[in-house]
C-alpha cells in the first residue's frame, strides 16, 4: 500500500532513508582503532575508509540526483539500497584494509540514494515554501541517528567486535528494500528524457554555478559540514587514544555534540519562516567562526580534557543546525525543473569538501586534539566568508 505524499508515514521513511547515511558513517567511528589494529593498519588508513566513503557520496550525487530526475525517485532509491545491502555485506567479510576501502566506497555510492532522492522528494511534495521548514524538522529526528549510532556501534564492537557492525546496516537495508518497494510512491511529475545527455548536465550545473545565490549556500553549507567531517574523522583518535576515553562511552561524548546540532535545527524550524533563510545562514555562519575560535584557544588555555573538545564542539553543532538546512533549502528551491540536479551539486561540493577535510585531518594528526581542531576553526572562517546574505541575480 502506496503512503499519502504528505503524511506522517512518509515523513517518517524519508527521515530513515535520509538518516542511514550518517548512520553508516557515526556507527564504526568507536571501531576505528580496533580496526587499525585487526588489518595492522595506519591511522591514516583507517581515516582514508572515511574520507572514501565521503568520496563515494560527492561521486554519486552527481549521478543519483540527474537518474531520479530522468527515470523517477522509486527505481533510483531502490537500486541503490540494494548495493549499499552487498556492499555492507563485503565490509563484514573484508580481508584488508584495501577491500574494506574500496567496499566502503562503493556502500557510500548506495546509501548516497536515500539522500539525494529523499531531499528530491521532500523537494517534489512540499514545494519551495514548506521545504525549509520541512528540512530543519527531519534534520532534528535525522540528528537522532548519531546520536545513538556511536553507542550503538561502542556496544557492538566491544560485545561482538567490528565486523557486527556492517552486519547490522546490512540489516537496514534490507528493511528499508522491503518497505520502500511497498510504501513509497512516484513523486516525480517532471520526468526529464534527456537527464543524463552530457549537454544537459553541462547546462543545468552551468545555470546553477551562475546563480550567486546558489554559490553562496552552496559553499557555506559545504564549509560548514567540512569542519563537522573534521570532528568526525579525527574524534575517535582524539577521544579515545589521546584523551583516555573508554570505547563504550565515545557515543555519550559524540551524543553531546550532536545535541548541539538538534538544538540548532529547532532554531531554525521555529524562527526560518519568521526571520529568513538568509539571516539565518548568516547567524550560523558567525557562531561557526566564533565556535571554531574557541575550540583551538581553549586547547592552549587548559589541559586538554574531553570536555575541552566536545564543549567547543556541540556549539559548532549548533551552527551546522543553522546554516544546512536552510542553505540547502535555499539552493533548491528556485530550481523546481531539476530539483535533482541541484541537490546532487550541492551534495557534491559538500561531500567533497568533507572528505578532504578529512583526509587532512589524517595527515596533521598528532596525538593531541589542536590539528583536528585547527580544521574545525578553519572550515568555519572559510563557510562563514560565505554566509553573507547573497544578492539576487
Amino acid at each position: 500500500m502506496r503512503l499519502s505524499p504528505k503524511s506522517f508515514y512518509m515523513s517518517a521513511l524519508i527521515t530513515t532513508l535520509v538518516a542511514t547515511g550518517p548512520l553508516s558513517t557515526d556507527m564504526y567511528l568507536p571501531a576505528l582503532p580496533a580496526i587499525r589494529a585487526a588489518f595492522g593498519a595506519s591511522t591514516f588508513d583507517v581515516q582514508l575508509t572515511l574520507s572514501v566513503f565521503m568520496f563515494g557520496l560527492a561521486f554519486a550525487q552527481l549521478i543519483l540526483g540527474p537518474l531520479s530526475d530522468k527515470f523517477g525517485r522509486r527505481p533510483v532509491l531502490i537500486g541503490g539500497l540494494v548495493l549499499y545491502f552487498i556492499t555492507s555485506l563485503v565490509c563484514v567479510w573484508a580481508l584488508s584494509i584495501e577491500i574494506l576501502i574500496i567496499a566502503r566506497f562503493f556502500q557510500a555510492v548506495g546509501v548516497c540514494a536515500g539522500g539525494v532522492v529523499g531531499r528530491a522528494v521532500i523537494r517534489d511534495i512540499h514545494g519551495p515554501a514548506e521545504s525549509a521548514r520541512m528540512f530543519a524538522l527531519m534534520a532534528t529526528a535525522i540528528a537522532a541517528a548519531p546520536l545513538v549510532a556511536p553507542l550503538i556501534g561502542g556496544q557492538l564492537t566491544v560485545v561482538y567486535g567490528w565486523p557486527s557492525i556492517f552486519m547490522v546496516m546490512a540489516a537496514i537495508a534490507a528493511l528499508l528494500i522491503l518497505t520502500t518497494g511497498l510504501a513509497l510512491p512516484e513523486t516525480n511529475r517532471w520526468l526529464k528524457a534527456d537527464a543524463l545527455n552530457p549537454k544537459r548536465f553541462v547546462r543545468n550545473y552551468g545555470a546553477l554555478l551562475k546563480s550567486r545565490d546558489y554559490r553562496s549556500y552552496m559553499l557555506a553549507t559545504a564549509f560548514n559540514f567540512a569542519g563537522l567531517f573534521a570532528f568526525i574523522s579525527g574524534a575517535s583518535f582524539v577521544l579515545i587514544e589521546s584523551l583516555g576515553l573508554d570505547v563504550e562511552h565515545f557515543g555519550f561524548a559524540f551524543g553531546f555534540v550532536v545535541v548541539g546540532f538538534m538544538v540548532g535545527s529547532q532554531i531554525s524550524g521555529r524562527l526560518t519562516k519568521r526571520v529568513g533563510i538568509p539571516r539565518m545562514v548568516e547567524w550560523g555562519g558567525r557562531l561557526a567562526i566564533l565556535s571554531g575560535a574557541l575550540g583551538v584557544a581553549i586547547q592552549f588555555l587548559v589541559t586538554p580534557s574531553v570536555f575541552s573538545v566536545i564543549m567547543p564542539m556541540a556549539l559548532y553543532l549548533v551552527s551546522v543546525g543553522l546554516v544546512m538546512p536552510n542553505a540547502m533549502a535555499g539552493a533548491i528551491a528556485p530550481h523546481q525543473e531539476m530539483a535533482g540536479a541541484a541537490s546532487a551539486l550541492m551534495g557534491f561540493v559538500q561531500m567533497a569538501m568533507a572528505a578532504g577535510a578529512g583526509i587532512l585531518v589524517g595527515h596533521v594528526h598528532d596525538g593531541t586534539p589542536i590539528p583536528m581542531m585547527a580544521v574545525v576553526a578553519g572550515c568555519g572562517v572559510l563557510g562563514w566568508a560565505f554566509t553573507q546574505k547573497p544578492n539576487e541575480t
